[in-house]
């Protein structure tokens, strides 16, 4: 297939020059990165320039790396038989024009996402996107990627690195060949905004998304229980929110959040957060039996679990190695590369398909591993110097085997979200992802922060990657109600998932009745909503909501 380069001409002058630099154009216009100019490989502290060949081979001793068209992207293979590789990175050479840039986060995004202008030190996880006021311009990884990788935009330069530890240490990869990621591209369309082109590239990154058959909505007791639940209350609250359903098409779930498995956290005397997320304890007692007073009552059965949690008496050789961020000995962790472990989260499923529940969302997984959140990840993902039972896997490989036997003890009957996972790792392996932090069902400025910014700047993967969750509307009487009643509009008519967390003593007729509207308009398939002052702050107040303009106060 011949390829040329190209410059798009109705492109601004700086941007087009950009593009120009670094891509090329198939028949289709589907455009992809050129094979860049310099490739460096890092083993332990050391960093190395390989030698190119062709244009498409760069190799330093035994190291080797290759550069391979894969349809409309550019697969990255990395050989190191002998030596440790902790990473690989990609330098293109270009003048960066004066423009504002936006990239992803690692997993959840803690209210800090935003168009910047000072590129100096900053990592753009898994992909950017660039607008010079006319024109946009993207580049990213395909999800799924074996390695993990963020881009950055340099005086001169683009680079992206594929970060190949495993765990703490550089991975030991043998006689095998590593396929780290594969790159990819785009430009803005005639007439398109930088929000329509994001999206479009979201889709572009993520060729199968596994997405829910239809709009998901509904209840969790977190931000009102915080743990301090039990079977009534559940059964309580489910019969309250069922009455305001009007959609029997598509009824909603209601989900059991934190305090259901045998000791919980969040109690009395409680020993931290290790519990047997396959027995209820004694304020539950029958998971199943309330699975079914949740279906009679006209909801989906749901609930929360933290995979990765050892219990107390687990053997030494069964738990991850204690490092900054996981060293507490109240709250031991699975090694994820040990087959026992794997096999313990697959049982907790087949328990959970059993009772008959129909969605479970699991957490803590990219803290468990790591030992740290996306925010404390500026300098590396973890702490150095360690590694797993299995050191033979990237710590994305190790990953991806964890989601995948969630996936596949999951099967097809319950609905997975990941929360505290991986973004470009969760995609097209779970049908919902929390895309933020927590909201708050306590403090406004929290919801604020993490929410409405959430939304904003990562519903263009919605559809695209996986239903993106925003996280709840925690309706108590800690918050002011005219605040609180945005978000959830906002929520209900973005087309993203909705959930609320209502105190049943915050819910008067006011409540009901925009909760009624809510369920009714989030049971339904919406177009995606669009912030159309994203350029201009991190908490956007104009949206288009199903074709007209909305405008929020978040003050």
């Amino acid at each position: 297939m011949q390829r040329r380069h190209f410059i798009r001409i109705s492109a601004s002058a700086a941007t087009a020059a950009l593009l120009s630099r670094i891509t090329y154009a198939t028949p289709t216009g589907t455009t992809s990165l050129n094979n860049p100019e310099e490739v460096w490989a890092q083993s332990g502290d050391e960093w190395f320039q390989l030698a190119g060949t062709n244009g498409s081979k760069f190799s330093y001793k035994e190291i080797e790396v290759t550069i391979k068209t894969n349809g409309n992207a550019k697969g990255i293979y990395v050989t190191s038989p002998v030596q440790q590789l902790n990473a690989v990175r990609l330098k293109w050479q270009y003048n960066l024009p004066t423009a504002k840039f936006l990239g992803d986060h690692w997993e959840r995004s803690y209210g800090d996402l935003q168009w910047k202008t000072k590129t100096e030190g900053v990592k753009n996880p898994w992909y950017v996107v660039i607008y010079d006021g006319k024109q946009t311009a993207c580049f990213g990884v395909k999800t799924g990627a074996n390695s993990i990788c963020w881009w950055g935009l340099n005086p001169g330069s683009l680079e992206l690195t594929l970060d190949t530890l495993s765990g703490g240490n550089g991975v030991l990869l043998g006689n095998r060949v590593l396929h780290a990621a594969d790159l990819i591209s785009t430009e803005g369309k005639a007439g398109e905004s930088p929000f329509s082109t994001d999206r479009r590239f979201c889709g572009m990154m993520c060729d199968k998304p596994r997405l829910p058959r239809q709009p998901v909505y509904g209840i969790n007791d977190w931000y009102f229980a915080y743990g301090k639940n039990n079977f009534d209350l559940i059964k309580k609250t489910t019969a309250m929110m069922s009455e305001l359903v009007t959609d029997t098409g598509n009824k909603p779930f209601s989900v059991i959040d934190a305090g259901w498995a045998t000791y919980s956290p969040l109690l009395p005397g409680d020993g931290g957060w290790n519990d047997d997320f396959s027995t209820p304890n004694d304020k539950f007692k029958d998971m199943q039996l309330l699975g079914d007073e949740i279906k009679k009552l006209g909801m989906r059965p749901g609930l929360w679990m933290r995979p990765l949690c050892a219990r107390h008496d687990d053997k030494a050789s069964l738990l991850a190695p204690k490092i900054p961020g996981r060293n507490n000995p109240k709250n031991p962790v699975l090694d994820p590369t040990i087959p026992e472990n794997l096999s313990r989260i697959r049982h907790n499923f087949d328990v959970y398909r059993q009772w008959g529940y129909e969605m479970v969302k699991h957490d803590f997984t990219t803290y468990d591993i790591t030992g740290r959140w996306g925010f404390d990840m500026k300098q590396s993902i973890t702490s150095p110097g360690w590694n797993f039972n299995d050191r033979s896997k990237t710590t994305a490989e190790i990953i991806l085997d964890l989601y995948r036997s969630i996936r596949t003890a999951a099967g097809d009957s319950i609905y997975v979200i990941g929360c505290n996972t991986m973004s470009h790792l969760t995609a097209g392996v779970f049908e919902l992802c929390r895309i933020g932090d927590d909201t708050s069902g306590k403090d406004w400025s929290r919801t604020r922060k993490m929410g409405v910014n959430t939304l904003a700047f990562r519903l263009p993967q919605h559809n695209k990657f996986y239903a993106a969750d925003g996280d709840c509307v925690g309706i108590t009487t800690d918050i002011d109600w005219n605040k609180n009643k945005q978000w959830l509009q906002l929520l209900a008519e973005s087309g993203a998932p909705l959930f609320i967390s209502a105190q049943p003593e915050a819910l008067g007729e006011a409540q009901k009745l925009a909760v009624k509207q809510a369920f009714a308009a989030a049971a339904k398939v919406q177009p995606v909503g669009e912030p159309l002052d994203w350029l201009e702050t991190a908490l956007p107040q104009k949206w288009k909501l199903n074709g007209r303009e909305v405008d929020f106060n978040w003050a």
